[in-house]
C-alpha cells in the first residue's frame, strides 16, 4: 500500500507559514515589531536557557530565534542548534578556568561563610511570588525608576575580581577525593555521537546541551528518594568566565572575550552502597570516606539547570561505581531523554503521515475480530 497522495500539499504548507507569521503580527502595535535588543535585556532568563540548548553563546541570535519562533522556548533551541551545525569550527580553546570567573552572583549553602562572602545578586529566591499588577501598564517613567538606586553606583563594599574555590578547603582536609584526571581529549558529542557507555566528558556535555525540564524532571526523582543522595550545594556561582585562545603568530594564549556561565558543585553524602567504603571503613584496603562530588555547568544565568546538572552527574557517577537501583542513576535513562530537541522531534514526529502503518494496523485488527 502507498502514500495516499494529497493535491495542494505545497500551497497548505505555504498558507500554513503564512498564517503562523499572521498570529505574530495580527496585534493592535503591529507597527511596533518585537525588537531584539529588548528580547536580550527584559527576557534575559529566556536568552539564557536557549544558549544553554542551542550549545551558542550569542545572545542577539537567541533572541532573534524567540522571536522567530513566537517565544516557543524548544523550536527556538531548535533554530539556535541548527544554525550552529552550519558554522565553521575555527579554533578549540584551552579549558576555561571558572576560578577566574568575574562573579555577580556566589553563594554557598553549605557553609554560613566562605572565603570571599556570600554575594546574593540578582536572584527571586527571596521574593513574594505575587503577580505585579503595576507592570500591566507599565510606563516609561516607572520603568526607569527601576535604575533610579544604582546611578550613581550605590556606595559600599566593591565585589572582588574574582572568588577562591569553596571546596578547595574540604579538598585540603582530605574530606573529598582528589581532582579527577581530564579525558585525554574531551568527547564532543557534536563531532562524534554519543556512545555507551559514555565518558564522564560526553555525560557533561550532553547534560549542558539538554532541556533544562528534563534535567529537573529526573534530577527530582533523586531528590525524592529514588537515589541515594541528598546534595548540598558548596558552590553556586554566576558570572562571566574569560575565554582564552592562542595568538596567531606567537601561540602564546590571549583573552579573545568572555562568556556568561553557571556553575554548580554539590556534596553528597555517601550512600549505603557507595564504592569509597563509608560504612566499613575500618576493612582492610578500604580507603577514607570521602563526600561525593557532582558538577555543573552551562551557558548563561540557569541556577536550577546547573544544580540538576550537579545532582545527575552525581547519581550517574554512584550508578557506575555501584550499580545501577534507580533512573537517576542510569546513565542511558538520563542522557538519553534529556535533549529537549530530540525529544520535541521524536514527539512531533506524530504529527507526520503514517497512513501506511495505521491501515496495516486496521487490516490485523479487523483480521482478527473477524477471527474471533
Amino acid at each position: 500500500m502507498a502514500y495516499v497522495a494529497i493535491r495542494g500539499g505545497a500551497s497548505a504548507i505555504s498558507g500554513a507559514a503564512a498564517a503562523l507569521e499572521l498570529l505574530r503580527a495580527r496585534s493592535a502595535d503591529a507597527q511596533f515589531p518585537l525588537d531584539t535588543g529588548v528580547i536580550t535585556d527584559q527576557l534575559h532568563a529566556l536568552v539564557s536557557r536557549l544558549m544553554s540548548e542551542g550549545g551558542v553563546h550569542h545572545p542577539r541570535l537567541a533572541a532573534l530565534a524567540i522571536k522567530q519562533a513566537a517565544g516557543d522556548s524548544l523550536e527556538a533551541s531548535f533554530l539556535l542548534r541548527a544554525w550552529r551545525s552550519t558554522r565553521p569550527r575555527l579554533d578549540t580553546i584551552s579549558l576555561p578556568d571558572t576560578a577566574r570567573m568575574r562573579c555577580f552572583r556566589r553563594i554557598s549553602s553549605a557553609f554560613k561563610d566562605v572565603p570571599g562572602g556570600q554575594y546574593l545578586g540578582p536572584t527571586a529566591d527571596f521574593s513574594h511570588r505575587l503577580l505585579r499588577y503595576d507592570l500591566l501598564d507599565e510606563s516609561p517613567e516607572a520603568f526607569r525608576k527601576a535604575l533610579d538606586p544604582w546611578l550613581p553606583a550605590r556606595p559600599g563594599r566593591p565585589v572582588p575580581d574574582s572568588f577562591p574555590k569553596v571546596l578547595d578547603a574540604l579538598r585540603t582536609e582530605g574530606l573529598l577525593p582528589a581532582k579527577p584526571g581530564t579525558d585525554p581529549e574531551p568527547h564532543d558529542i557534536t563531532r562524534t555521537p554519543l556512545s555507551l557507555p559514555a565518558p564522564r566528558s560526553a555525560a557533561l556535555m550532553t547534560m549542558a546541551r539538554g532541556e533544562t525540564g528534563g534535567l529537573l524532571a529526573i534530577a527530582y526523582s533523586s531528590m525524592r528518594g529514588y537515589g541515594e543522595i541528598h546534595p548540598t550545594v558548596a558552590e553556586l556561582r554566576v558570572g562571566h568566565v574569560p575565554v582564552f585562545l592562542p595568538h596567531p603568530e606567537t601561540g602564546e594564549p590571549i583573552e579573545a572575550g568572555e562568556v556568561l556561565m553557571t556553575e554548580c558543585e554539590v556534596v553528597a553524602m555517601f550512600g549505603k552502597h557507595d564504592s569509597d567504603g563509608a560504612n566499613d571503613a575500618g576493612k582492610a584496603g578500604r580507603k577514607p570516606p570521602t563526600f561525593g562530588l557532582g558538577y555543573g555547568a552551562c551557558f548563561g544565568h540557569n541556577e536550577v539547570k546547573a544544580i540538576s546538572m550537579a545532582i545527575l552527574d552525581q547519581t550517574m557517577q554512584q550508578g557506575v561505581a555501584n550499580g545501577i537501583l534507580h533512573p537517576a542513576q542510569d546513565p542511558e535513562f538520563v542522557l538519553m531523554h534529556i535533549d529537549g530537541i530530540e525529544s520535541m522531534g521524536f514527539c512531533t514526529h506524530y504529527k507526520m503521515p503514517h497512513y501506511v502503518t495505521f491501515q496495516s494496523d486496521l487490516d490485523r485488527l479487523r483480521a482478527a475480530r473477524g477471527k474471533a
